[in-house]
Order: C-alpha cells, then sequence, then structure tokens
C-alpha cells in the first residue's frame, strides 16, 4: 500500500496533470495563425528533443536501446505514435476552428470508451453501471446525430485514437517515457520533411514574430511535463482514483468553450451533453463504490 504522503502528493500531480491538459486550448489558440499540421510538427520535433534530453540525464537510454533490438515493440510503437499524432492534430485542428466544446466531448466519452474496449479486448468484467454509463455515452451520441444534424466527428477521432493508443500501450510493456521518446523518434523523420516542403517564404511561420518560436519549442514542455506529472500520479494512485480525475481536462475545456471561447451552445448540443454527463455520473459512482468496496477488503 501507498503511503499517505504519497497518495497526497500523486493527488496533486494528478490535479495538475489534468488541468494543463484541461487548459491546452488555450495555448493552441495562441498559436492559431499557423495552420495544424505545422503546429503538429513542431510539438513532435521539440516534445523529441525535450524527452531525448529527459530520458538521457536519468539514465534510462539503455531501456531505449531494448526496444529497437525488437521488432515486435517497434512496430507496435509506430502504430501508436501514428495514433497519438492524429489525435494531436486533430485537437489543434479542433480547438482553432471553433470546436473546443465538441472536443471536451471527445474526452468524456474517452473513458467510458475504454471500459467498453476493456471488455472487447482484455475480457474485463463490465458492472452493471458500467454498462449504464457506456450506454448513456451511446445515446448522447446518437441524439447528436440525429437532432443536431451532423456526426461529431472531432470527439469520436479524439476518443477513438486515445482510447486505441492506450490500447496499444497496454499491451506493449514498454515504460512511458522510453516509450514516448521513441513515438516522437518515430514521428520526427516525417514532421521535418514536413516543415522544409513548408519552409518557403510566403509560408505563415515566416510571416510570424518571435513570440511564436518561443511558443513553439514550449510545446515539448507542455507535452512532457503533463505526462511526467501523470506517470507519477498514476504509481501512487489507484486506477479508480485516476479514472475520476482524469474528467477535469474536459470540464475545463468545456468551461473554456462556453466562457471564454463563446462557442454556440443550442438545445439539441446541450441535450447530447446531458446524456453523456450522466454517464460520467454513473462511471463516477461506479468507482467511488468500487473505491469503498476495495477499501473494506483491505
Amino acid at each position: 500500500m501507498q503511503s499517505g504522503k504519497n497518495t497526497g502528493a500523486g493527488l496533486i500531480s494528478g490535479i495538475l496533470a489534468f488541468l494543463l491538459w484541461g487548459i491546452l486550448p488555450l495555448y493552441w489558440k495562441a498559436l492559431g495563425l499557423l495552420p495544424a499540421p505545422m503546429i503538429l510538427c513542431h510539438r513532435i520535433i521539440w516534445s523529441c528533443a525535450l524527452m531525448l534530453v529527459v530520458v538521457l540525464i536519468s539514465g534510462r537510454w539503455s531501456e531505449v536501446k531494448l526496444i529497437f533490438s525488437n521488432p515486435g515493440r517497434l512496430g507496435l510503437l509506430c502504430l501508436s505514435g501514428a495514433l497519438l499524432s492524429l489525435n494531436w492534430v486533430t485537437f489543434i485542428w479542433g480547438v482553432n476552428a471553433g470546436y473546443v466544446l465538441e472536443a471536451s466531448m471527445g474526452y468524456y466519452i474517452n473513458p467510458l470508451l475504454n471500459v467498453l474496449l476493456g471488455f472487447i479486448f482484455f475480457r474485463d468484467r463490465l458492472r452493471v453501471l458500467q454498462i449504464l454509463a457506456v450506454c448513456m455515452a451511446a445515446i448522447g451520441v446518437g441524439y447528436l446525430i440525429v437532432n443536431y444534424g451532423r456526426v461529431p466527428w472531432i470527439a469520436l477521432i479524439l476518443a477513438f485514437s486515445f482510447g486505441f493508443y492506450g490500447l496499444i500501450r497496454k499491451k506493449v510493456s514498454v515504460e512511458p517515457m522510453p516509450g514516448l521518446l521513441l513515438e516522437m523518434m518515430i514521428l520526427s523523420l516525417p514532421a521535418l520533411g514536413v516543415l522544409l516542403i513548408q519552409d518557403r517564404p510566403d509560408a505563415p511561420l515566416e510571416q510570424a514574430g518571435l513570440w511564436i518560436w518561443f511558443l513553439l519549442m514550449g510545446s515539448g514542455l507542455i507535452t512532457a511535463l503533463p505526462l511526467v506529472l501523470f506517470t507519477f500520479c498514476a504509481r501512487n494512485l489507484r486506477l479508480v482514483e485516476v479514472g475520476i480525475l482524469q474528467y477535469l481536462a474536459p470540464t475545463c475545456m468545456f468551461l473554456l468553450g462556453v466562457f471564454a471561447f463563446q462557442e454556440p451552445f443550442p438545445i439539441q448540443r446541450l441535450i447530447a451533453f446531458l446524456f453523456i454527463w450522466s454517464g460520467v455520473i454513473f462511471y463516477v459512482l461506479e468507482a467511488v463504490f468500487f473505491l469503498k468496496k476495495t477499501a473494506r477488503l483491505v
């Protein structure tokens, strides 16, 4: 069992990690004059550079070399890296195109999708409230498609890309930091290629100020810092507790979308969110009940 001190530190780390992820739309909005693929490429390259320094300083390069010697793991990390880049570019584009609310919907749905993926791929037993949670989220998405007039594709891409990313990383026995570094190393070559192609006199970056370069370089830090905090959190809290904390991020995004960016919030979208929030409530209630039950057994 974890000590109370470690549990408290893990809780604070988790809150900070999810709050940082929750306010990321503000960061990408500041880079809004650049196209999403260009921001993605810089995020990959600067994240790779920072993670390389962190891994070398912490003496964990040997873990990275071990992955290179295992073609199966390397192939899976190529796939997980592709899913992560799809998630990132969709999120960046969605934020700067005015779809922060829909992005938040994706991250509300993601934990419920994870429950379903666990049942399908790992034969995890679904408890009653978990089944209700998944059904409510599905009804919310279905209602939006039928009554709002379009498929919420940003939300679905974000939920499914991150859900399957987590599934692959669960299958691959690789620690988070060496794994992320390798994913970024794999993606860095195509990212550099894209930036070289876009390096024209009329490219948006040529017309940007120095502060844009600082923000682009900082994208590595805002990628790595929440991950490090989350890793510490996950090691010092139970997964059920981490699962409850993760709803801080989409809640921050939702509040930003409504109050900071003043995105339209018609009744159809409100009803869809109410179904999804009901699913979240069932999920959290089930998690709290499971925590209490586990505590009684200890």
